[in-house]
């Protein structure tokens, strides 16, 4: 069983970066793929970025592409989000999720997820 505990997020205005993580525990981290998801009030989850294993290929979602970056440090157990140039509409709930068979954009294929964290942006 993984646990995954994120945190970073807060409240920020529009042109601001923000880097929010996720601490992994109770697997072998090295041994998923790494997501992070979003979801807006009244809106439903929509899949933000993935990274492999081993770290050396990520995709990204088109309205972050460009402007997020996501890593990983499996000695830290620990996948990042780098957010830059944040817009109000990515206020939003972030959710990082583990799976060891994973459909790029699929939140369904994700077998854990952490209790998300709060990022506001404001004009």
């Amino acid at each position: 069983q993984v646990q995954l505990v994120e945190s970073g997020g807060g409240l920020v205005q529009a042109g601001d970066s923000l880097s929010v993580s996720c601490a992994a525990s109770g697997g072998t981290f090295s041994k998923y793929v790494m997501g992070w998801f979003r979801q807006a009030p009244g809106k439903e989850r929509e899949f933000v970025a993935r990274i492999s294993r081993s770290g050396r290929s990520t995709v990204y979602g088109d309205s972050v592409k460009g402007r997020f970056t996501i890593s990983r440090d499996n000695a830290k157990n620990t996948v990042y989000l780098q957010m830059n140039n944040l817009k109000r509409e990515d206020t939003a709930t972030y959710y990082c999720a583990a799976g060891s068979d994973v459909l790029v954009t699929a939140a369904g294929s994700y077998d854990y997820w952490g209790q998300g964290t709060q990022v506001t942006v404001s004009s």
